[in-house]
């Protein structure tokens, strides 16, 4: 069995729970749909945030979503001067005896394009 990391970000337009939950929805489905994931295969998910969203915890929309088998955690996002604004971001551990980790799809989504901009997503 491979065990494979899955990166992901997306950002986030206000400050609101019901924003970062929504956004943290949007962009987990986006992952699961480009690896065809099982959420009893998935180990953890690790959550950043930049500083400017403290409104609600991003894990708690994978929750939502029935990811409850696996272990979540949210961290805030080191700070670096000029970075990208309201930004969530994440890694995934999950295993697998077919994914193997030059097949997977790592997703950003909306203003988080530009932190891989050699990914087509």
């Amino acid at each position: 069995m491979n065990i494979v990391s899955i990166r992901g970000a997306i950002t986030v337009v206000e400050n609101k729970k019901e924003e970062i939950l929504k956004s943290t929805k949007e962009l987990l489905i986006e992952i699961e749909k480009k690896n065809n994931l099982h959420k009893d295969n998935v180990i953890c998910i690790l959550f950043s945030s930049t500083k400017d969203l403290n409104a609600e915890y991003p894990a708690k929309a994978a929750r939502l979503l029935g990811y409850n088998q696996c272990g979540l955690m949210c961290f805030n996002e080191m700070y670096v001067l000029d970075n990208l604004k309201k930004c969530i971001r994440l890694m995934l551990l999950y295993q697998s005896d077919f994914l193997e980790q030059k097949d997977v799809s790592h997703v950003y989504l909306k203003g988080a394009k530009i932190l891989r901009p050699d990914l087509s997503t």
